[in-house]
């Protein structure tokens, strides 16, 4: 059985400490642990503010330490959740000049996240069926900066209306965070639909969180749906860091060679773990 290799993927979505719950590696930890996959880049993320100043950060640690022996590249982006004030374009336009690549949605904080796990409350991105006036505002930020807008643990009718408006504004790198995510609950016709009718990406992660610890794995729903719409609007991401999951590097891997075993293609496995996710940090293969 072949091995598929690490070399040169992308990945979106890793969680690292510092963060407020328990995670597997550091930055500098999943840093060097990119670098001995032979990763191209990383973007962390947490639910409590920026990460791009994080990311910075580890990769003046990486020319210091690996003194330009490899293309390593770590970014970050920003997550509208209370921590920064919510739908805060002032939060937004700061991180952008810092360098953010992406800017997710509330995701903890959601609205719909509050009400899934029995909370009133929560950030509303969508209110009487129309999108909140301040997300034109956001939107016309990460058009500028030419960064990723990401629709975090928005319900599906909210992600139908947030990217309609977003495509009317004319944002074209907008990624569907883990549709499979049992918060987020997009069916697997909608998510084809949101394809066909709007261009998004689909973020299609390693495994979901349950609660209490448990992870489901995601690996045969997500080939399913690549062997369903085909590969051009995926993106082979972890949604990795947890202690209760396979280390960052392992599960890609794990992912990947599912995925081969079963009949992806090397061109497939690179337009998702590659191509895609270079395209929108508009860093090239």
């Amino acid at each position: 059985m072949e091995n598929i290799s690490l070399k040169g993927i992308v990945d979106l979505h890793v969680h690292s400490h510092p963060d407020i719950r328990e995670r597997a590696y550091t930055d500098f930890e999943l840093l060097e642990a990119g670098i001995k996959a032979g990763a191209k880049a990383i973007v962390i993320k947490t639910h409590h503010g920026t990460t791009m100043d994080r990311a910075y950060l580890a990769n003046e640690y990486n020319k210091k330490v690996y003194n330009g022996s490899n293309d390593f590249v770590m970014y970050g982006g920003i997550t509208l959740n209370y921590a920064v004030g919510g739908l805060n374009p002032v939060a937004v336009e700061t991180a952008l000049k810092l360098g953010a690549k992406i800017v997710w949605l509330p995701t903890i904080h959601a609205a719909n996240q509050m009400e899934k796990f029995g909370k009133t409350g929560g950030i509303n991105c969508v209110e009487a069926g129309k999108p909140v006036p301040v997300l034109t505002e956001i939107f016309s930020l990460i058009k500028e900066y030419d960064a990723v807008l990401a629709t975090g643990h928005l319900s599906p009718e909210e992600i139908f209306i947030v990217v309609d408006h977003a495509k009317k504004m004319g944002l074209n790198k907008i990624l569907i965070n883990h549709p499979e995510f049992w918060v987020v609950g997009m069916s697997n016709e909608d998510q084809e639909r949101l394809v066909k009718e709007y261009g998004v990406y689909l973020e299609r992660c390693y495994a979901q969180p349950m609660g209490g610890g448990i992870y489901k794995s995601n690996l045969e729903d997500n080939y399913e749906l690549i062997k369903k719409i085909g590969c051009e609007n995926i993106i082979v991401n972890t949604d990795g860091g947890q202690v209760e999951n396979p280390n960052w590097e392992l599960a890609f891997a794990e992912y990947m060679q599912y995925l081969f075993d079963r009949g992806i293609t090397k061109e497939e496995l690179e337009i998702m773990t590659i191509k895609n996710p270079a395209k929108l940090l508009n860093i090239g293969k």
